[in-house]
């Protein structure tokens, strides 16, 4: 691409992305479906004005990255902590019953092969966090007590779905998947979720500390930037999302976040590791400041991307086998999401938010289904209907958590 064409493309992304926002808005929509609706329209499904490009996808990233740093520094660890087993079971069972079910109906029912009916199944397991949490705050419920389970929930999906995504690659590349890569990979997945908040708390008392003996503005979000980038490499080198090292930075970086080194415990340097560790709560609030409208630039380009993806020409309309295979895998992929809301103990309208925000498939759906593609393990009928249901499950969630939320006040009612 063209450094002028890049430059147009991103004044269309972000224009678009405002515009149809903004109307969503005042419409009473969740903001993200305009945004989401900007890149069909402005991609190749109708005006072709805009497509992927390497440029685009990057600027994209870093905007879904600087959302789960947003959602992290908002995320209160003990509070999710509390509600402890809780979004483990979401995760397992929103990960189990769309794996097998989709598989089962795509192999047996559509006598599709194995490997082409396990890339599916892996596809259903899917959960966009990025579009999860935007619904969530759109629709001001981002601290409800639902939230943090589903957030747990979404983070947790997210490891499952990248380890069956290389797993089911290195078995179609192979033709063998060995316990020691499955443990390798898992145990450096975990290694990093526990070590990268602490570490990166300790990195924060080093900024703070420079922060305000700095001659010159700007030190505190250039270094907190580099701090997301440089953690994101590090989760790609220890095989999790990219979106992991965002979250955990913002985890470090919130005001909730505090650990303490028992001094009993004689640990060197544990006076000064729990200075870092309280570190001063006025850093999160110049930091917030600092770097909300960075990610308000950013994060919609990634929403429009997510739009711009979804080449709604490629399907064949006409096809009966398409239109019967995707409306077998919608259901399976609404119904085992919303019934992993019902397996932990809550009321019922706080179970049917917590299994409806699970659905959207979004862009973690897309990868699953172009690696499959570019490895020709799906057909273009299996793409085809795959895009229908990403499509579908991607922009019908959010009209439905507004009619809960709008209808029966979920979050009136904590109690309940």
């Amino acid at each position: 691409m063209e450094l002028h064409d890049f430059f147009l493309a991103l004044a269309l992304v972000l224009l678009g992305a405002r515009l149809l926002g903004e109307t969503a808005s005042r419409l009473g929509i969740p903001a993200v479906i305009g945004e989401l609706a900007a890149g069909l329209i402005l991609g190749p499904s109708l005006l072709g004005w805009v497509s992927s490009s390497a440029p685009l996808e990057i600027l994209a990233e870093i905007g879904i990255i600087l959302l789960l740093f947003e959602v992290g520094m908002n995320t209160d660890v003990y509070r999710l902590a509390r509600t402890g087993t809780k979004p483990v079971f979401v995760a397992i069972t929103g990960f189990v019953l769309p794996f097998a079910f989709g598989a089962g109906v795509s192999w047996y029912g559509f006598e599709l092969p194995l490997m082409a009916s396990l890339f599916i199944g892996g596809t259903l397991t899917a959960t966009s966090i990025g579009i999860t949490v935007r619904v969530l705050a759109d629709l001001r419920q981002g601290s409800s007590d639902e939230a943090q389970i589903i957030i747990g929930a979404a983070v947790l999906d997210d490891i499952l779905g990248v380890l069956a995504l290389a797993f089911l690659y290195q078995f179609a590349i192979i033709g063998e998947v060995t316990p020691t890569s499955v443990g390798q990979v898992s145990l450096y997945i975990f290694m990093f979720v526990a070590l990268a908040p602490v570490t990166a708390k300790l990195v924060a008392y080093v900024i703070d500390h420079y922060d305000r003996r700095s001659a010159s503005p700007g030190l505190l979000v250039t270094m907190v930037v580099c701090l997301i980038m440089l953690f994101s490499y590090l989760a790609h080198l220890a095989g999790a999302p990219l979106i992991l090292g965002g979250f955990a930075v913002g985890i470090a970086m919130g005001q909730r976040f505090r650990l303490r080194v028992a001094q009993h415990l004689r640990i060197p340097f544990s006076a000064a590791i729990n200075r870092a560790m309280d570190a001063a709560p006025h850093l999160s609030e110049h930091l917030e400041d600092q770097i909300r409208p960075l990610i308000r630039v950013f994060t919609p380009v990634f929403f429009v991307m997510v739009g711009v993806s979804l080449d709604l020409r490629t399907v064949d309309w006409g096809s009966a086998f398409v239109w019967k295979l995707a409306s077998a895998l919608l259901v399976i992929a609404i119904a085992g999401k919303c019934l992993a809301g019902y397996c932990i103990r809550e009321n019922r309208l706080r179970q049917a938010v917590i299994g409806l925000a699970m659905v959207p498939r979004g862009e973690v759906g897309l990868i699953f289904t172009q690696v499959g593609l570019a490895n020709g393990l799906l057909n273009t009928e299996a793409y085809a209907a795959l895009l229908i249901v990403i499509a579908l499950t991607t922009a019908l969630p959010p009209f439905a958590l507004k009619a809960i939320y709008a209808r029966w006040h979920l979050n009136a009612a904590p109690g309940e």
